[in-house]
């Protein structure tokens, strides 16, 4: 055994020693393993971003290493040269050059920290290096001797244009440089753009940031800096008129091929603006296009109404290109500008067909058929008209019902307007995005065989606007749903007649109100640390038909509930907040969080939210270690086997996952996550089904979860592999709620009853 040992420990360090990348390195060169930054300074200072500064810019970087193993490189080395079969192409394709000491130059490295650190305030700094080397490897110490940084004592405008003088000074107190601040050579370059955007939005059209220059004076005061902003001496003349809008020329059917310039006998004016072809074939109304143009003939030229038009433009969903061109006006009056917009139209329809597989923690899985028909242009105001009809088929395997299976069939139709459609004017918006009034009608048929066969109509009419790139709002004044459940087989009335509160859900299926949400996301902005995201959701429904029923002469109680149709209608508040924070660092990992908190308040007519608006907890988007939608509510335990896919959900939920993504090799993305939630009733609600919810016992009754993943992460497309395993169920007694010190994985049948793989398209949140 001793000796199995000892040849085990041989191969593994031979196997060390292969990842490590230091077996084939060239005669007399060394492995370079990176550098160390070390600071020198006998004053207080922010070493944490000095460091970050000076590490920032040092180059080579070597070769990646996992735990002192080095893969990449491995895989680069084991070709040797030769890569002639499919597999060594990929392994040389794959694998990654080694970082030799001779490629790195430390003296040159040394004089970029320097540059770095001066640009932050430090102008006496300097940074020498150190190269230590072993056996096989070589790394780099470099040691910055630094001082306090240089702070700002004044800045003085010494500007000789009286009329850009008085525009920056009018915007003085928004000045990105501040007194005392340290001094930083980003903040002037972000001042001068900042001024330059003030300029150019009052009609500087061929100012520049280089145009403005700061004057350094460090003579005044020891480690301080006085700036004097002036104007450069060669400033052209130009960049010192103010242009207004001349002409404005709209091209709707441009192609990329064609000459810029157009013919004027082949035109026609619409307004003030002048449209290139004939007024019978164009595609789109030019009162569409003019709606969005915020040039405006006889005003000052603005980059912010350019970019609003831009944006507008592109925003209206039917033009896969829009230029905007100008140049000065061959008028006799001088500072004006002609502009030309042109606009390449896309194809006017597209079809879409999608086939996948639905995979659920419930063991339900089956095909998904999603076929679509889009109308860029329905009624020739860039309407958007999608027809879709999807169809699904699941089964449910490994189950002793194994002939559980259900159908369904959805067409659809959408129709969306780039503008608000609304019986009354409405002042216009400065919103860079354009408006979008739609209408959604849809029809579902969903056979549970065994169970029943549910039919739903569906009629939204709403709208969506941004403020701007990170606020999004939707209003739907008008949402009705309506619902009938037929061929009620005996098998699940036994199973609403066990369950009333299950029963009461089924009932209410009418649904007419209206619903709003907001939603704040910062993940598209780049280089922020910390990504922010917050999405409320609010929903009210049935108090038009109650505020009828009433004035009717009639009262509503739940005990004897008004019908509309035929069934009952349902009256209810829903409010619910989704809130995430993620955490970008610095080697491309991501540490993700989430708060999910919601509650649903039935009143009046009803007496339990309809089935379609509970909240539910469990599955690959929620706690990952419990099936689809089987916590809860409270301590209740849902035995899957028995109830099948009539889960139970609730009137409050509350949520919270925390997850760490890390890459593992190029597309392959692993992550760690923990799980914790439930859903609960209302004290109010009299279904004797688990706890109420509770403020002072709702922690006593959370699920916890915990998992790794596995991610195939292709930009735009993400399959994502979550293997988790529970660690506390709330339905246990009180003081066996905790089940990790049951967790056995030797075991088939605990892995069989605990061990859950979910299988998903896209992150979980």
């Amino acid at each position: 055994m001793k000796k199995i040992n000892n040849i085990l420990l041989i191969l593994a360090c031979l196997f060390l020693a292969a990842c490590s990348g230091t077996r084939h390195l060239p005669v007399g060169e060394k492995l370079y393993v990176g550098a160390k930054i070390k600071l020198e300074s006998t004053e207080e200072i922010n070493k944490r971003s000095i460091q970050k500064t000076a590490e920032d810019v040092v180059r080579p970087q070597p070769n990646k290493s996992y735990f002192g193993m080095r893969p990449k490189l491995w895989l680069y080395n084991a070709t040797r040269g030769n890569s002639h079969s499919m597999l060594q192409k990929w392994m040389r394709k794959n694998g990654t050059a080694p970082v030799l000491l001779s490629h790195v130059k430390p003296g040159a490295t040394s004089a970029i920290i320097d540059a770095s650190l001066f640009n932050m305030g430090f102008f006496n700094s300097y940074t020498t290096s150190e190269i230590i080397e072993k056996e096989h490897t070589a790394k780099v110490i470099y040691t910055s001797h630094v001082h306090s940084p240089y702070t700002i004592k004044e800045l003085i405008y010494e500007i000789s244009d009286d009329s850009i003088s008085a525009l920056i000074m009018a915007e003085k107190e928004h000045s990105l440089i501040k007194i005392g601040a340290n001094y930083q050579l980003d903040v002037l370059k972000n001042e001068r753009s900042r001024i330059d955007e003030i300029l150019k939005n009052k009609g500087y059209f061929y100012f520049n940031p280089d145009y403005l220059l700061f004057k350094a004076d460090t003579s005044v005061t020891e480690r301080t800096v006085s700036f004097h902003l002036t104007l450069k001496d060669s400033i052209p003349q130009n960049a010192l008129n103010v242009y207004r809008i001349n002409k404005v020329t709209i091209n709707q059917n441009y192609s990329l091929n064609e000459r810029v310039g157009h013919n004027s006998a082949n035109s026609f004016m619409v307004d003030d603006f002048e449209f290139v072809g004939n007024e019978a074939r164009m595609r789109v109304k030019p009162k569409v296009i003019t709606r969005s143009v915020y040039l405006r003939k006889g005003e000052i030229f603005s980059r912010l109404k350019y970019t609003t038009t831009l944006n507008r433009l592109m925003s209206i969903g039917y033009f896969k290109l829009v230029q905007i061109n100008f140049s000065e006006s061959t008028d006799s009056t001088a500072g004006l500008l002609d502009a030309i917009i042109l606009l390449t139209p896309m194809t006017k329809y597209s079809f879409r067909t999608e086939i996948d597989m639905i995979s659920k923690s419930n063991n339900f899985a089956g095909p998904r058929l999603n076929v679509s028909i889009a109308n860029r242009n329905a009624f020739k105001g860039a309407e958007l008209l999608k027809l879709n009809l999807a169809g699904t088929y699941e089964a449910q395997l490994g189950r002793s019902q194994n002939n559980l299976y259900t159908y369904s069939y959805n067409p659809q139709a959408e129709l969306t307007f780039p503008n608000f459609l609304v019986p009354f004017k409405l002042k216009k918006m400065n919103s860079i995005y354009l408006p979008k009034t739609h209408f959604l009608l849809s029809y579902n048929f969903l056979k549970k065989v065994s169970y029943f066969d549910m039919r739903t109509f569906e009629f939204i009419y709403g709208y969506r606007w941004k403020e701007d790139v990170r606020k999004e709002h939707e209003l739907n004044p008008i949402d009705i749903s309506y619902s009938s459940i037929r061929n009620k087989s005996t098998v699940f009335t036994e199973l609403l007649e066990s369950n009333p509160f299950l029963k009461k859900s089924y009932e209410e299926q009418f649904v007419a109100g209206g619903n709003y949400s907001f939603t704040y996301n910062e993940q598209m902005l780049q280089g922020k640390k910390v990504h922010m995201f917050f999405q409320v959701k609010s929903e009210l429904a049935g108090n038009a038909l109650a505020l009828a029923t009433r004035i009717g002469g009639n009262t509503i109680t739940t005990e004897n509930p008004a019908m509309v149709a035929g069934s009952v209608f349902s009256q209810f508040g829903k409010l619910s907040i989704d809130g995430r924070v993620f955490l970008n660092h610095k080697n491309r990992n991501k540490t993700a969080m989430r708060l999910f908190a919601g509650v649903g308040l039935p009143f009046g007519n009803s007496s339990v939210l309809p089935y379609s608006k509970q909240f539910f907890s469990g599955g690959p988007s929620s706690i990952r270690a419990f099936q689809i939608n089987s916590i809860g509510p409270g301590n209740y335990f849902q035995d899957t086997n028995k109830q099948g896919f009539l889960q139970l959900g609730g009137d409050v939920k509350l949520e919270m996952n925390a997850e760490y993504r890390f890459n593992i090799f190029s597309y392959f993305k692993g992550a760690v996550f923990v799980d914790a939630g439930n859903v609960w009733l209302l004290e109010s609600n009299p279904s004797l089904i688990g706890t109420p919810f509770s403020l002072s016992d709702f922690a006593n009754q959370l699920a916890v979860g915990s998992g790794f993943g596995l991610r195939i992460d292709i930009s735009f497309f993400v399959l994502r592999f979550d293997l988790a395993i529970p660690l506390r169920k709330p339905w246990m007694d009180e003081n066996s709620r905790w089940v990790t010190d049951q967790i056995d994985f030797g075991s088939s049948t605990w892995r069989k009853d605990n061990l859950l793989l979910n299988v998903a398209i896209g992150y979980p949140f």
